[in-house]
């Protein structure tokens, strides 16, 4: 019995460049709902093409609730919906999946890369897991190493899939668009992508198998943000302190518990900006 886990994001779907393409409720959004799904379908179709005997999809963009349900394959399942333990790889710590992929994914806050950001949509400029510059997919790889889960496939721009080469290099890794500037990039069409995809799955499920949890504690994680105001409202999370004007830090005995941290910081700091000023 495999099952592969697709943690799904919006941002490294197929077509999106700019905010309003994944702001929920725009018109842009909605049409863009079904690219994303369109990678999601195909990652999924690519997973039992491998012979993989389940696939759940959790949906980890914005309100997570942006995929198209009915436009999936039956045999998948779906995790959607937000507050949920571990956010983006939510599922992973039941001890039954195989191997997880990260669809839709993008650069992480700092670097070069479309709508590149970690957690927050701007505010963060920086973060860093033990002086490592860290993504999204960073941070998440390395919560499911410690359940002994590999990364076995990556879709999103190509700066994404260079990234990912850092926290999974034997992961499929397929761009489905290239960079141009933050909110710009040379896309390829659906069709074009979903075969790409379709076909990255079929070969990563290969690599699906589990291994032995990596205990790799304690890690620290700095934050950097836009504003001084943010890094003083952080701090109203316990354990964690100001290093600099702009910058906070933390350490946590577990990834598990670094990721929570981070998720309390992120929505503490969320509360603190304010509509016109940051």
């Amino acid at each position: 019995m495999v099952k592969i886990l697709i943690s799904a994001d919006m941002e490294g779907a197929t077509g999106v460049t700019w905010p309003a393409d994944v702001l929920p409720g725009t018109p842009q959004w909605e049409r863009c709902r079904s690219m994303f799904t369109s990678d999601v379908q195909a990652a999924a179709l690519g997973f039992f093409d491998g012979g993989a005997d389940q696939v759940l999809v959790n949906e980890a963009h914005w309100t997570m609730r942006n995929l198209l349900l009915e436009q999936l394959d039956e045999r998948v399942e779906m995790l959607t919906g937000r507050h949920k333990a571990l956010s983006m790889v939510e599922g992973v710590q039941h001890g039954d999946v195989d191997g997880i992929a990260f669809v839709g994914y993008h650069a992480g806050a700092g670097m070069e890369g479309v709508l590149a950001h970690t957690y927050l949509a701007n505010s963060i400029t920086g973060v860093w897991l033990d002086d490592v510059r860290a993504s999204e997919g960073l941070l998440n790889a390395h919560v499911v190493a410690e359940y002994g889960v590999p990364v076995v496939l990556v879709t999103g721009d190509d700066v994404a899939c260079e990234d990912a080469l850092g926290y999974a290099p034997e992961a499929l890794k397929v761009a489905v668009k290239d960079h141009v500037s933050r909110y710009a990039a040379v896309c390829r069409t659906p069709a074009r992508t979903a075969a790409d995809i379709r076909a990255a799955a079929k070969q990563a499920v290969a690599l699906a198998g589990r291994r032995d949890p990596v205990v790799g504690g304690p890690y620290t994680v700095a934050v950097e943000f836009d504003a001084e105001h943010l890094s003083s409202a952080a701090t109203v999370v316990p354990g964690v302190d100001r290093i600099g004007e702009r910058k906070v830090a933390y350490t946590s005995p577990t990834m598990y518990e670094t990721i929570r941290t981070f998720k309390a910081v992120t929505t503490v700091v969320s509360a603190a900006v304010e509509e016109q000023y940051g």
